[in-house]
């Protein structure tokens, strides 16, 4: 089988993307696909067999693309453009996203960006599955660019206070003192796209909001951006509560892990519950990842997939108890 070399003409900032740092990135390439990727300047050359090159350059392409656009290429990016060359899925481009510290912001997998379609299309959309995903961190940059342009008036952000095992009236401060510690992914979001002093503006200024959601019983939140996270942790009551607090021109977006609950009683978990009612009601929509959208480190996918395999083997055995 022939192993010919095959060059492919990209500029100079995609070639610097492709190989990375001290060659890295090209070596992801090279394992994945067992080829051989050199950078003799102008372009990559790739030599391996015929599928491993054509696998290869679907994966040096989608990097090259998003370098040509002035994104940033981290190892996560590299991995993904790997699994999409692989699994034929096709990336997705920046859509109307703001641009943050590290470049623009812009989905990495095919389900990221059809959660970015979901959430430009409906006025309550859940982001459910594994830690790693995007879920938050692309539902904080779409708030934040509504709230850019000027399309929502406030960026609502909202959690349920459960992991420290303690009453908030019982921590110190004042309220925003409380809750901060429970919203720390959010903020990190947050600043990476509006910058710490901007964000801080707009919080002085009331138009970037947090709350925990036993705050929010009673109010109606019109022309808001409403990002309720870590939703499995809100139980039925909380979540009906919630779901009913949206107002004139007011969006919303749920996010959570229905594998990570921290209640006392799983069953009350008001996320797998509200999806299951409310999938496919008009203006709604579900979007759900799954560990090949996972853009951590590499180890998140393992793990992610080591207990998910855990728990249909612990599903199968329960089931056949039952029988």
């Amino acid at each position: 089988m022939s192993r010919a070399p095959e060059f492919i003409t990209l500029s100079d900032a995609a070639s610097r993307a492709v190989a990375g740092a001290n060659s890295r990135h090209a070596a992801l390439i090279e394992d994945a696909f067992d080829v051989l990727v050199e950078t003799p300047g102008g372009g990559v050359s790739v030599t391996g067999d015929a599928k491993g090159r054509a696998q290869a350059k679907k994966a040096v392409q989608a990097i090259a693309e998003r370098a040509d656009q002035g994104l940033d290429i981290a190892e996560a990016d590299v991995r993904v453009a790997i699994g999409n060359a692989r699994s034929g899925g096709a990336g997705a481009g920046p859509g109307t996203l703001p641009v943050g510290r590290r470049g623009q912001v812009a989905p990495k997998t095919a389900t990221q960006a059809d959660y970015l379609q979901a959430l430009s299309r409906c006025e309550l959309v859940f982001g459910v599955g594994p830690a790693g995903t995007g879920k938050t961190f692309l539902a904080v940059a779409h708030g934040a660019g509504l709230l850019l342009r000027g399309e929502v008036d406030r960026l609502v952000v909202s959690r349920p206070a459960v992991e420290a095992g303690e009453r908030l009236g019982f921590l110190p401060g004042d309220l925003t003192e409380k809750v901060d510690p429970y919203m720390a992914p959010v903020w990190e979001a947050l600043t990476d796209i509006l910058g710490a002093e901007q964000l801080r503006r707009r919080r002085e200024k009331g138009e970037i909001e947090v709350a925990p959601i036993a705050f929010l019983r009673g109010r109606t939140l019109s022309r808001a951006f409403v990002i309720v996270d870590e939703a499995q942790n809100a139980t039925r009551l909380q979540m009906k509560m919630v779901l009913t607090r949206l107002g004139e021109g007011a969006r919303m977006v749920v996010t959570g892990d229905p594998t990570q609950i921290d209640l006392v009683n799983i069953r009350d978990s008001g996320l797998a519950h509200a999806v299951g009612l409310l999938e496919g009601v008009k203006g709604i929509a579900v979007t759900r990842f799954s560990a090949e959208d996972v853009v951590r480190h590499p180890l998140v996918e393992r793990i992610v997939r080591a207990y998910d395999a855990d728990a249909a083997q612990s599903a199968k055995i329960a089931t056949g108890r039952s029988i």
